[in-house]
Order: structure tokens, then sequence, then C-alpha cells
């Protein structure tokens, strides 16, 4: 293994450069960014800067031979190289170099120039991209093979060639998780070229020319170029434990590429290996594109751990010993490592007359041992089928208003599972998403009941968080499996919740008597958001109007203080006189309970200026300068405006209307007794 000091200029000496397929994508964010930024400008001049470690392999002929149109840069004297370790700080410095030219190019001193007349130091620009960036096959000029990149099975290839090159319009190019990270670096370096060259003022090409010098001479790498006896593999996942850290889900590819690598020829000839190997690149193709289409991308260790829930065995388990399991799982030892199997003899065929007896018969159908890898190929094939398969529906249980695959009924169930906090039971729901052969209707009531059972439960009951996570995530995979009816899950959860509804509601209770000793009431109620949405919903269908478009969760659940979407009715302070009128023969233990009661609270579909909450029930009614009244908010403020004074009796009333509504909203069992001490204002009617 050769190791030298080398700067960006000598590296690039002749050299193609892929990622390999193994490889994650690019991961830097702001931060690195921020940090190599900072290096490169801060350099001492006629001083280097050291910036890491670079591990290449040269590509082996086959490898060589699937370059394709780029073979021609190879037989013109160039090696191809894969790199194993330094990725992230190539990618970062190629991006860089781009961004120089692209600025270069678009001065207005160099706009009508062609690249050989465009100059930066002692270099033309047709040097420079010509060097780092790309090489155009003469005569014709037809091929352009691009010295950085990605294999072109990786799903940053098209990125990284049209959008961070430009290098023409290919139509549309898939975003994922990491194309975000090299178009947000790509932008990170435009502005901060143009505000290098603004700060320099009439020494911008200067500052420009020593950005580029630091860039290509000054940070120096220690180049280590790997034997073909080294295990590249193994090499790449023991490197990236420093830096930026691999995910599970970047590590367990490396690791089933590479196992597709040891199966002896007779178990897995070159062309299954390739094509299998194909199989895992266009599985975390797929995983990736679907983790990274929304602009805030899922988290791919997540979504690894939640199908190991649905694919395997499900056992009590804690952070991160899925990732054990899979490593254990997938692991060389079970290449390495034989079974016996039970083989099938071939019977020979038998010509004429004569009768075999019993004995002889009974041993001709007799099985006979083999050897096999403990982990077949078929095995890994299946495992990434599904870890491929699964994301599209992993993704619709977070954006459900975007899938394909539900419909308008199975969208706004998913959509309330994920305002009331799906916890534990997104496995489940992605699970039944992915099982085609389930009704519509079937997955809808799943869905409901599955809502009613983490209202019951945690939203109302305030039992511990992962009571009954265990149940669950073993439901997923028998879900998946077709080991379980849904039907059957159904009847469970719905016995479940039913079964722990007397315990729910009383602590439902003690601890709103705690919020009404505490002050606030139900201000304090973590879901009382989630609940008055849900009200409101409710009488969107009465009314067949839908104004939730102008209350969306998104804003609703904001609690900056221009954005508090709950109203005090009779406000925290009733100072004005039309409040001490309706409450004068309250005193203020009393005036508080009335406030914080859930009758007295009302959700706003639009910022209210704060200094007109203290206003009488009147004004709050009707439109007053730049603010709208309830009359013309959402239905549940055009209800309240329906009431003529907003007295205590009122309060009263429609605390027990809102108590009724959750009452037959989740199917709650209230005493009478139950229901006062949630009304929590037992001195209104002492009053009346």
């Amino acid at each position: 293994m050769e190791k030298e000091l080398l700067s960006l200029s000598e590296i690039f000496q002749n050299r193609i450069f892929r990622i390999p397929d193994y490889q994650r994508g690019y991961a830097w964010q702001q931060r690195q960014l921020v940090d190599f930024w900072d290096d490169l400008v801060n350099i001492h001049p006629n001083r280097y800067h050291y910036t890491g470690t670079l591990s290449l392999k040269r590509l082996k002929k086959e490898q060589i031979d699937s370059l394709g149109d780029d073979l021609w840069l190879v037989e013109d004297g160039y090696t191809p190289c894969h790199i194993v370790d330094g990725q992230q700080r190539i990618t970062t410095s190629v991006i860089l170099l781009n961004e120089i030219v692209l600025f270069l190019r678009n001065l207005d001193e160099n706009k009508d120039k062609p690249d050989n007349e465009i100059t930066l130091g002692n270099e033309t620009l047709e040097s420079i991209v010509s060097k780092y960036i790309c090489r155009i096959r003469p005569p014709y000029e037809l091929v352009t093979t691009y010295l950085f990149g990605y294999e072109e099975d990786n799903p940053s290839a098209e990125y990284m060639k049209y959008r961070v090159f430009g290098a023409g319009n290919p139509g549309t190019v898939n975003e994922t998780y990491y194309t975000k990270n090299l178009k947000y670096a790509k932008k990170f370096f435009a502005e901060n070229i143009g505000k290098l060259c603004e700060d320099s003022g009439e020494g911008c090409l200067k500052a420009i020319s020593v950005l580029y010098e630091n860039l290509t001479r000054r940070l120096m790498f220690n180049l280590y170029e790997i034997d073909d006896d080294y295990d590249v593999f193994v090499a790449f996942e023991t490197m990236n434990y420093r830096g930026k850290k691999l995910t599970n889900l970047e590590l367990l590819k490396n690791r089933l590429i590479y196992l597709t690598t040891l199966y002896d020829d007779d178990v897995l000839d070159e062309k299954d290996k390739s094509a299998l190997r194909k199989k895992i690149n266009d599985a975390w193709k797929e995983v990736y594109y679907h983790l990274g289409r929304n602009k805030n991308p899922l988290s791919d260790d997540e979504y690894l751990r939640a199908h190991w829930i649905i694919y395997f065995k499900y056992s009590r388990n804690r952070g991160d010993d899925y990732i054990k399991y899979l490593m254990e799982k997938f692991s060389p030892k079970k290449i390495f490592e034989k079974a016996s199997v039970l083989v099938e003899p071939e019977e020979a065929a038998v010509i004429g007359d004569d009768v075999i007896d019993e004995d002889e018969n009974s041993k001709a159908q007799e099985q006979k041992a083999a050897e096999a890898p403990k982990l077949g190929p078929k095995e890994i094939e299946d495992y990434v089928s599904s870890l491929k398969n699964m994301a599209q529906y992993w993704y619709d249980s977070y954006y459900p208003l975007e899938s394909d695959n539900l419909t308008q009924s199975e969208k706004k169930c998913i959509e309330r599972l994920d305002r009331i906090g799906i916890s534990y039971f997104r496995p489940l729901v992605t699970a039944v998403i992915g099982r085609r052969d389930i009704s519509a209707d079937s997955k809808v009531k799943l869905f409901e009941a599955v809502e009613r059972y983490i209202f019951v439960e945690f939203r109302f009951g305030n039992f511990r968080a992962s009571r009954g996570s265990s149940d669950f995530y073993r439901a997923a995979r028998q879900i998946y499996a077709k080991e379980t009816d849904i039907d059957e899950l159904l009847k469970k959860i719905h016995d479940k919740t039913t079964n722990d509804m007397s315990f729910a509601v009383q602590n439902f209770v003690a601890k709103i008597e705690k919020y009404f000793s505490d002050g606030k009431g139900y201000y304090d109620w973590n879901s009382l958001k989630y609940f008055f949405y849900e009200y409101e919903d409710m009488l969107s269908g009465l009314n067949n109007i839908d104004k939730l478009n102008n209350m969306p969760w998104s804003k609703f659940i904001k609690s900056e203080k221009d954005k508090v979407s709950i109203e005090h009715i009779l406000p925290q302070t009733p100072t004005e006189p039309y409040w001490r009128n309706m409450f004068g023969g309250f005193d203020e233990k009393q005036i508080e309970r009335l406030t914080g009661a859930l009758g007295n609270l009302l959700p706003l579909s639009q910022k209210i200026n704060s200094a007109l909450q203290n206003v009488g029930f009147e004004e709050k009614k009707h439109k007053n300068g730049g603010r709208r009244g309830y009359e013309h908010g959402s239905h549940s403020e055009i209800e309240v405006s329906k009431i003529r004074d907003w007295d205590a009796s009122a309060i009263y009333a429609r605390s027990e209307q809102l108590l009724g509504f959750m009452r037959e909203r989740w199917g709650l069992e209230f005493s009478d007794e139950q229901t006062e001490k949630l009304i929590g204002l037992p001195f209104v009617k002492e009053y009346q």
C-alpha cells in the first residue's frame, strides 16, 4: 500500500475517479462546508494545509470495460480509480472547482470569450476544465468524459453530471437526500465565491486566483493506493468510522455488496453475482429516492429499523440492536460456514418390465446431504427486494396526500395518525399499506382503530408511551407475512382499547383536576390542539364546507407568540367592563377555573392581535379594525359567534357539548360524576 502526500493538482494527473456502488452518496452539509471553506481561505501564503486521507483502488480489467463511452480516455493513458476513502473531500473540491469556472465565465469581461481566452493566473479556463472537470474526445467532440463522478447505477450520477456540471438537459432528474446535499454545496460555493469577490473590491480576480491556488496546490492529501489483494470492502467499512459517520443503511449496503463477492462460483457465477449486485444497487437507489423525495428528508436509519421490525421476527431489542442483528445476519461467516441441506436424488429412468422390490425403492427415495452456505444468495435477494418495495409505503405513511397507493379515505386516516403522533405504529401502518390484497375499507377500519387506541391510551389515558409496542411490532410482521388476518388484528386493537377504557378515564379525570389546581385548566392538556382540530373537522363535515384550509395543521401547532392558535374567550385578565359585568359575582379562583375550562377555549384560524384579546364578547364576534371576528372565522368560531352572551352558563354548556363530542368521537364512557369533574365548574350550577 503506497502512501504519499500530494496536492489536488498532482492527484488529478491522468486519473479518472469514480465513486463505487458500495459507497454512500455525498453527505457533507453546512457545518462541514463552512469548515472546509474557512480552512481554504485562511491558508497562510507559502504554507500548506493537511486535509486528510485519500484511498484509491485501480479498476480491474472487467471493471474498466464497464466505463463504456469513457473507455477512450483509458486508452489515452488515464488510470481509472475507485475512491475508497476521502470521497467527501474530493467531491467538495470538484464542486468548488466547477463553481470557480462558472464564476469566471460569467464575469462581464469574459461573457463573450471562449475558455481558451479566459485566464486564471498562468492557466486558461480550458486547461483547468480539461484537468479537473472533463475531457472531450476529438475530433468530432461527441463524447464528454467527466474525470470525477459516480458509477452509473448510483442515484447521484445523473445529478452530478447534469445539475452540478451542467451537461445539457436530460429532462427530469430525481432528487434524493444525497443529491440535495450536492445541490446545497453548489449553491454554498457560488454564494461564497461571489461574496469573496465583493469583499475584495478591485482585487476580485486576485482573490479568486489565491482561492484556486490554495485549493489545487496547498491542500495536501495522504494518498494511499490499495493493492489488489487488499479487501476493499473491509477497508471501506473500517475507514469510514472516521469523519462523518456512515449511517447504518450505508454500512449495510457495503456489507451486502461485499457478500456477493464471497460466494463460490458453483453457488453464484459471475453473471449471477453481477445481477445480485445490481439488485442491491437498485434497491438502495429506490430507498434513497423515497427517503429524499420531500424537502425534509426521512431518516434512513429509522427506515432500516422499521423494515427490520416488519421483515424479521421482532424481539424486544433496544437502541442499535437492530443493526447488530442485521450485520450478524449478513456477515461473511454465514457465507464461509456451510450447512447441511437435504437434496432429493435424481431417479434413474427405468426401461423394461422388471419390478423393483420395496427395499430397493426405499433406497432410491432416500435423501442425500449436501453442503451450502448458511446464507444463500436468494435470502439476500429477498431481503433487498423487500427493502426496496417497502420504501414507497414508508414514504406514504409520512406524506399520505402525495400517495398514488392510497384512497382518499386512507389518506385522511393516515394524515390523522401523523397529527396525533403515530409513534410505534408506523411499521404496522407501512406493512398494511403494502398489502395490496387487503381492501381499502378494511385498511380504513384498522387505521381508525389505531387512532382511537393512541388517543385513549396516550393522549387521554396518559399511559406509558411504549405500552403495547412489542405486540404491535410483532403484528407488523404478521401482517406483512400474511400470518394474521386483518380482522383479527382489528378486533385485538378494539378489545385492548375497550379493556383499558376505565383506567384511561380515571387517569384523564385525575390529570384534568390537577390542571385546574395548577391554574391553567385544559390549556395545559398537550392534546388540546389535536382535539379541537378533530372537532373542527367534524363541523366541516356537518356544514359540508371545508375551512381547514384556513387552519392547516402545520400552522395550527405552532406555538410562537405571534402564532398562538388557542384563545381564551373569557380572557385571563378580564378587565373590560363587559367581563366585569358578566363575571362580577365570581371570586378570583372561580374566574381562573372558568378561564381554563374546555368550553372557554377556542381554536383560531388566523393570527389575532394580542392587544385585542381582552375586548368584550361582542367585539370579538364582529370585525374590528384590521381584525376579523369569530363570525368570519372557522366553524368553531362561527358556532361560538351565534351565542348571545358569554357568561358562566355558556362556558359550562359548551364544556358539556365538547365532552359529548369527545365521548362520541372516541367511544369513551364517562359516569355523571366523572363528567362533572371534567367540566370542572361545580359552582356554576350553584350560581344559577
